[in-house]
């Protein structure tokens, strides 16, 4: 398998765990970023991190931090187009994006997103909710860099619902078992930190 780029998606605000550069949470003696990074690392090559504010903030993670585009925390589309116009300069058709605040990804996500293309090229992760019902995770997904422009458009309209943009592109979807644990539980607040380490 060629190894796409990868975008770890960390230019968010963070307002529900308190401010602050959520990646550098630490959950049982790691970063949220080291995490993600070291999960990504075998699968992706090379890898950057989309952050906005102070770049030094990540010197000691030695990779490239690709700031937004778009004024005022556009969100994580932002971050998407920001890593799709990285990996254009870097040659490659796609890129895989991945939130920082996802410390239990797959370590077959891109693997299985690669194969999981819909017509487009785009590939979401999924799983099931508690319910049964499959549940679309729109920042760990793969991305074709020739819907850039389309994105910047969306952007500039105003769009920016990360999975509204992705659902107009007929995404094919890799699905991942929840089961003990969703691999796309995310991180938003101190009390999911603190739940996430019971599963360590």
């Amino acid at each position: 398998m060629n190894r796409p780029p990868g975008i770890i998606l960390a230019g968010g605000l963070s307002t529900r765990m308190g401010g602050g550069n959520k990646g550098l949470r630490v959950l049982a003696g790691e970063t949220l970023l080291s995490r993600v990074i070291r999960r990504l690392t075998p699968q992706c090559a090379p890898l950057a991190i989309n952050a906005n504010g102070a770049p030094d903030a990540f010197d000691d993670y030695d990779l490239p931090v690709i700031s937004d585009g778009f004024a005022g925390f556009a969100g994580p589309l932002a971050g998407v187009l920001a890593g799709m116009e990285w990996a254009e300069a870097l040659g490659a058709d796609s890129v895989v994006s991945a939130s920082v605040d996802t410390p239990f990804i797959p370590e077959d996500l891109v693997y299985r997103l690669l194969d999981a293309r819909g017509r487009s090229g785009l590939a979401l992760a999924a799983s099931p909710d508690d319910s049964g019902r499959l549940r679309d995770h729109p920042t760990c997904a793969l991305w074709p860099v020739a819907l850039r422009q389309d994105l910047r458009d969306a952007l500039e309209s105003g769009l920016h619902r990360i999975g509204q943009f992705a659902a107009a592109y007929q995404p094919g979807r890799a699905v991942f078992d929840s089961h003990p644990v969703d691999p796309f539980l995310n991180i938003n607040t101190p009390e999911d930190l603190d739940r996430a380490a019971l599963l360590v």
